[in-house]
């Protein structure tokens, strides 16, 4: 690669990379809010829950199946008459945010459910003894013991997102995922493509290490 081509290349990267960074972070944050109060619902109203609700449950479970299975790409076409109501637009790394965050949603609830699930039943029984609420057992109780497992849950939907966000640069999301597509597949431009991939990597590395790392800190302070 000549010189001129790999300043071209570098000059690409910052603005593309600062998309995918705002388009993970935003959704992290909306698919959370989404997600962490149904994760929460599953776990409470599940056959070893806190006030099991079997029929209700059921088909709770099953939407959140159906959205985890449905590929990303086509649910993102089917959101867009929904993106452009709510953000006027169905391209850019703003719109993208919109269909991100449904799809990781139910993937953030499954992970909450099962994180709570993982809390050793004794705890549960003796707070239920101390004449503890459904609502202070979660907050004080089952949130806290499950937080190792939260945040290395975290840490994979974050993972997942900025994949999502590369694969929605093929319908014009922005960020790496449309710079590896449009300057790097349209153009013929293998260099391109390789530093769009290479950062996505490091990105990926970086989030899989800070949760690892956050995760041995709680485990170690219980």
């Amino acid at each position: 690669m000549g010189s001129d081509k790999l300043m071209e290349v570098l000059s690409l990267l910052p603005q593309a990379t600062s998309e995918t960074v705002f388009m993970t972070a935003a959704s992290t944050v909306l698919a959370s809010i989404l997600g962490f109060p149904l994760g929460t619902y599953l776990f409470a109203a599940s056959p070893v829950g806190l006030f099991p609700q079997r029929i209700t449950y059921n088909v709770v479970s099953r939407i959140v199946n159906l959205l985890r299975s449905l590929p990303f790409i086509i649910l993102m076409i089917l959101l867009i008459p929904f993106t452009r109501l709510i953000i006027k637009t169905s391209i850019g790394p703003t719109a993208v945010i919109i269909p991100l965050s449904i799809a990781a949603a139910p993937f953030v609830a499954r992970i909450v459910e099962s994180a709570l699930a993982e809390v050793d039943r004794g705890v549960l029984t003796a707070a239920r003894a101390m004449g503890s609420t459904n609502f202070q057992i979660v907050r004080k109780v089952l949130i806290p013991e499950a937080m190792p497992s939260l945040v290395s849950g975290l840490a994979l939907t974050i993972i997942n997102l900025i994949s999502y966000s590369a694969m929605a640069g093929a319908l014009g999301g922005g960020g790496l995922g449309d710079l590896a597509i449009r300057y790097g597949y349209y153009r013929f431009r293998i260099d391109v493509t390789i530093a769009a991939v290479i950062i996505i990597l490091i990105l990926v590395e970086a989030v899989q290490m800070t949760g690892t790392v956050i995760s041995r800190r709680l485990l170690a302070k219980r």
